[in-house]
């Protein structure tokens, strides 16, 4: 499964996306970008699929002269966690490159003569091996050129010296700034317990939960529970904000191996029009909506969210995945942020 087809779990529920016009994602074979709010790019190149042996990742900046770093990781969904960790080194074109740098107890940086090396053999028909694992991971060039092209593309620095597919001439000042990223202050919550509402204070919220869904709504449970459900999923449940609202919870769908909650926000009499959230999340903590759901079943890939109370609704503060379903790591690969802002902590 590639990005763009793990990342409709994502995009298809966020009842308000809020990707900004800056972000952009482009997959095309073995390789993925995933360009954030902030013009951050992030290439990630994989295997061939039927192999699964490791990914790279390709991490730069915005703005003039911004250094590019490449991350290494190995497959590890069959590994044992006792296993020590190898030495790596990057091999092209059967030639040694050098040991890489670990970086902590599962990934390895490149050098910068090492990163230019692995750029220019993928652009080209180059092998790039890294060995010292279980196996060797033969890095696939197959859309290295086209995503690293789109890269460029997104920051601005095709036709400069710096670009790393059809550099030119242009002046490195050309290149765009990095814009900076949204700033959430964070409000004070209080702590409480959520409880499940009373069947009569259901019934009266409930028409109301229904009407502030948006037409693209995604919460067939709600309106219509499941009568062969083997547990309860029709409760509503609130937890209070702070003195004047409450997060409302309410199961909205139920698929093969994820599910999603709506949330809305509404006073603490629960008597104004409720504010819908999300329908997709997953759980609501110290003033934080979070979602998680998994591309697919062995959860090799996922896709995330949060939003932040700040006092007045909930703003969204993250939306990511972590690239696409080639079976390297439980839990997924890497990080690859569309939206990202600076929440400040409350108080």
């Amino acid at each position: 499964m590639t990005l763009s087809k793990a990342a409709l779990v994502i995009m298809a529920t966020l009842s308000a996306p809020v990707l900004a016009d800056d972000s952009a994602s482009f997959s095309h074979k073995d390789w993925e970008v995933v360009c954030d709010n902030t013009l951050t790019c992030r290439a990630a190149g994989y295997s061939k699929e039927e192999e699964a042996s490791g990914s790279v990742l390709l991490v730069r900046k915005a703005g003039a002269d911004a250094p590019l770093t490449v991350d290494v990781v190995l497959a590890e969904m069959e590994t044992e966690d006792s296993e020590a960790q190898p030495t790596l080194t990057l091999w092209i074109n059967d030639t040694a490159q050098g040991e890489l740098e670990p970086e902590d107890s599962d990934t390895w940086r490149l050098s910068d003569a090492q990163t230019r090396a692995l750029v220019d053999a993928v652009k080209g028909s180059g092998k790039v091996e890294f060995k010292g694992g279980a196996k060797p991971f033969l890095l696939s060039g197959d859309g290295a050129t086209a995503v690293l092209l789109k890269m460029d593309d997104v920051q601005g620095r095709v036709g400069t010296p710096g670009a790393l597919v059809r550099r030119g001439n242009k002046p490195e000042s050309s290149v765009p700034a990095a814009k900076p990223a949204p700033v959430i202050q964070a409000a004070k919550t209080v702590e409480a317990q959520e409880r499940t509402l009373s069947e009569a204070e259901a019934a009266a919220l409930k028409p109301k939960l229904i009407a502030a869904l948006p037409k693209d709504n995604n919460c067939e449970r709600l309106a219509s529970p499941d009568p062969q459900a083997e547990e309860p999923d029709n409760d509503i449940t609130a937890t209070p904000l702070d003195d004047g609202h409450v997060v409302i919870s309410a199961l909205c769908w139920r698929a093969a191996y994820n599910e999603g909650y709506g949330f809305w926000v509404t006073d603490s009499k629960m008597q104004a029009t409720p504010v819908m959230v999300t329908d997709s999340a997953s759980a609501y903590s110290d003033g934080v909506i979070s979602l998680g759901q998994r591309g697919r079943g062995i959860g090799d890939c996922w896709a995330s969210a949060e939003w932040v109370w700040d006092g007045k609704a909930f703003v969204q503060s993250s939306e990511s995945t972590t690239g696409m379903c080639r079976y390297i790591r439980a839990g997924g690969t890497w990080d690859l942020p569309w939206y990202v802002t600076e929440v400040k902590a409350a108080g």
